[in-house]
């Protein structure tokens, strides 16, 4: 009897467990592994939009911390459909293809944001449905309000002249993995 209440303990234990896992993974299911970094840098200078490549749509990631009233800034990392796709810091932008379809996309800061500070909201998600030949702009807004002492981060698709005037008043932005 007691090995048959311990075998069910250990069941009920393990499927909690597992359950854990499984609901902290679908957290963010459009995120990469959180153990890749990037280094980012960072150039000024006016971009034109660019047109997306043969049979693709194009995605710009735009960095706003315009309401970051702290030192140091996140790096924000951008993830589409489980992969990273690159990363940007302080106000600035960068852009990848994707192919037509439905996609799920994801803000995450890489870095933390202060000493001592907890954190509300470090990663934020969307999805959106891509069209061949479209341009999608989505804007991370980190906010960091000495009042509030709380660093949060938005994440919301953009119209495509408010992303376009974004792009072109913020710095350029290239990332690679660290090694």
């Amino acid at each position: 009897m007691k090995t048959i209440l311990l075998a069910l303990l250990f069941l009920m234990t393990f499927s909690i467990l597992a359950q854990a896992q499984t609901d902290q993974a679908r957290v963010a299911p459009s995120c990469g592994p959180d153990k890749v970094k990037f280094e980012v840098k960072t150039g000024k200078g006016l971009h034109e939009v660019k047109q997306p490549d043969a049979g693709k749509a194009l995605v710009y990631f735009i960095e706003d911390n315009t309401a970051f009233e702290s030192l140091p800034r996140p790096t924000t990392r951008a993830g589409v459909d489980g992969e990273w796709a690159g990363a940007a810091q302080g106000n600035s932008f960068f852009s990848f293809s994707v192919d037509p379809g439905e996609h799920h996309l994801c803000a995450s800061w890489q870095t933390w944001v202060g000493p001592g500070v907890s954190v509300a909201q470090k990663t934020a998600a969307a999805h959106f449905t891509a069209e061949r030949g479209g341009i999608y702009y989505f804007r991370v807004k980190n906010f960091f309000l000495h009042d509030v002492r709380r660093p949060f981060m938005k994440l919301e698709q953009l119209d495509s002249d408010e992303g376009a005037l974004l792009a072109n008043n913020f710095s350029f932005s290239t990332s690679q993995p660290k090694k």
